[in-house]
């Protein structure tokens, strides 16, 4: 058994809760719900700080997907914030340099920056406040400092020798005084305070009412002066991870082309909740695909975290899940998620989930479409070798928990929930300070997320012009008759959906309080492809944190489970935020691993 305890209290009132990966952007995002603002308005307060408190997780060239349930809208809805590849992103460009993967860092790997223009619509559509209000704090602390947290500066040790030799621009702002700013130091980004300066300005200047404004912005940045320094910047040549120099391919035009959105989100009904996800040019439909191998399993005590029973019936079906996503998400038409999604599809696939644990990524055949993955995919599962290596480089793939529970950063997340009952839950990433170098102009670097596509045809994922990469980036929203019961999300890449799942099954299923079951002993698999480069699997993986009873981890490892034990608070940086439609309260937990996150309200 694992006994349950907190290390800090499920906070309960009615005026307003929020959750965050850092305590200073929930305490801003409180302040504007202080001030009569709304869940929204708090929001995207808390993202543009957390460009400043966090920049070696998040920045305002990557990316942003929520999902918003509005009072006044009778359903949940998905706002897009992710960029798609710039136009002169082919398959054969890529190719003629010599590349078979996209590289994890440097310009070839930027997307259209999603996250502002994002951030802007949901402030337009659903906010309250003005433009000047909402990017204040964020203007005031990178102008005046914000205090370094301790990961900040090791992640700008470990990408020092890169900055120094190649990214300058970068080691201009990430290393004052020829090191990087030490832990308790307060860090400024006066040029990022000048960009949102500038935004605000603009949007001033142009007259009109508060809506007219907020576009005025949202222009300046996509076809004014931001776009202008991007297009200039990137076309550059710096060192990335394939270890060779290279010029971006993004450009003014792909800025002026790409708008943020709103879409519908993927749902299924489950034990009397409806859970909502992004739809499959995320990796969200795996979390919801792998609630319905568990019923289909028609065994209650699998649906325990907590139990070596339980882990290995999840972790068999989350593979199952994983491997569909491999073959099948991707931002195309053809996706066959209502397939994916139904009982009958998890009914004919359960099966797979054996008494010991599979090292294998066997997608699925939803309506009988014979599945495909990857070539660099299927020669790692032969046992062969591949021309993609690690070269031990910092700046690759997204900074998350590696398959060896060995952590080197994580993403961001955000959850807000008011008085009225409006909720949201974002998941703000990309854009981190070791994707790629600084852009001098603007105080801030490009992201890196095309490197989630395949430089080979006729994938789902296979890289486009125009096409979204399939990110990991996935926020969760439940609903119980009709109405936003929960908000939760967690850092972590490919680990997202695992440790959301585990919150889900403790807190809906087994009766934990929020903060019990954020504060559970955590693990999650690596036997999936990887979706960062350089796009490992690592079959029959299992990370679990050191807190799990020896007695289950020995079961799990008599079931064929490879068994990598972390340090006791290694593994997830989960927030959630709960509303009670019937009492209207409202309650919050947050992650006290890393020693950032926190939730506040009343």
């Amino acid at each position: 058994m694992v006994t349950t305890f907190t290390t800090r209290p499920t906070l309960e009132g009615t005026f307003g809760m929020v959750s965050s990966t850092h305590w200073i952007a929930s305490q801003v995002a409180m302040g504007i719900l202080e001030r009569g603002g709304n869940a929204f308005d708090a929001a995207v307060t808390a993202g543009f700080v957390l460009h400043v408190a966090e920049p070696h997780l998040n920045g305002p060239a990557g990316e942003v997907p929520a999902i918003v349930w509005a009072t006044d809208d009778p359903v949940p809805r998905v706002l897009a914030g992710q960029g798609p590849a710039p136009a002169a992103a082919t398959i054969d460009h890529y190719r003629s340099l010599g590349l078979d993967l996209i590289p994890g860092s440097g310009l070839l790997a930027a997307a259209v920056p999603g996250a502002v223009d994002a951030w802007l619509l949901l402030l337009r559509d659903r906010g309250s406040m003005s433009l000047g209000e909402v990017l204040a704090p964020a203007i005031a602390y990178a102008n005046n400092g914000i205090p370094v947290v301790e990961r900040v500066t090791t992640t700008i040790e470990s990408v020092r020798n890169l900055f120094e030799q190649d990214w300058t621009t970068s080691a201009q702002q990430w290393l004052p005084d020829g090191r990087p700013p030490q832990p308790g130091s307060l860090m400024c980004n006066p040029a990022y305070a000048r960009t949102l300066q500038r935004l605000v300005d603009e949007a001033h200047a142009s007259g009109g009412g508060r809506d007219a404004r907020i576009d005025a912005a949202r222009r300046a940045w996509s076809s004014g002066f931001v776009a202008e320094a991007i297009d200039q910047f990137a076309m550059q040549s710096f060192r990335d991870s394939s270890g060779e120099r290279h010029a971006g391919v993004i450009t003014g035009n792909d800025m002026a082309a790409y708008h943020a959105g709103w879409e519908s989100p993927a749902t299924v009904d489950w034990h009397g909740v409806t859970v909502a996800k992004p739809p499959a040019w995320s990796q969200g439909p795996t979390l919801l695909q792998t609630l319905r191998l568990l019923d289909a399993l028609g065994d209650p005590e699998a649906l325990d975290p907590d139990s070596a029973h339980g882990i290995h019936a999840i972790v068999e079906c989350l593979k199952l899940a994983f491997a569909d996503r491999e073959a099948w998400y991707g931002d195309v038409d053809d996706v066959p998620l209502a397939t994916l999604l139904s009982p009958e599809y998890a009914s004919a696939r359960v099966h797979l989930v054996g008494e010991q644990a599979s090292g294998q990524v066997q997608p699925g055949s939803p309506d009988g479409r014979a599945p495909r993955m990857a070539a660099h995919v299927m020669a790692q599962l032969r046992g062969q070798a591949t021309t993609a290596s690690d070269h031990a480089d910092p700046s690759l793939g997204e900074p998350t928990i590696d398959a060896k529970g060995v952590t080197r950063g994580d993403t961001c997340h955000i959850d807000v929930v008011d008085r009225w009952g409006n909720m949201i839950s974002a998941m703000p990433s990309g854009g981190w300070l070791q994707s790629s170098p600084l852009i001098p102009a603007l105080g801030f670097p490009l992201g890196s997320r095309l490197q989630m596509l395949w430089l080979e045809e006729g994938l789902p994922t296979s890289l486009k012009p125009g096409r979204r990469p399939r990110t990991t980036l996935s926020p969760t929203m439940v609903l119980r008759d009709g109405l936003p019961t929960l908000a939760c999300g967690s850092p972590g890449g490919d680990q997202q959906e695992q440790w959301q799942l585990q919150l889900l099954l403790r807190h809906l299923v087994k009766g934990q309080s929020l903060q019990e079951a954020i504060d559970a002993p955590a693990w999650h698999t690596a036997s999936l492809p990887a979706s960062f480069y350089p796009r490992k699997v690592s079959p029959a993986s299992l990370i679990v944190e050191d807190r799990l009873p020896t007695d289950v981890q020995d079961q799990l490892e008599a079931k064929g489970h490879r068994l990598t034990v972390a340090g006791s608070w290694a593994l997830g940086r989960l927030c959630v935020v709960t509303r009670d439609p019937e009492s209207g309260m409202l309650r919050a937990g947050a992650n006290p691993r890393g020693m950032q996150g926190y939730a506040c309200g009343r």
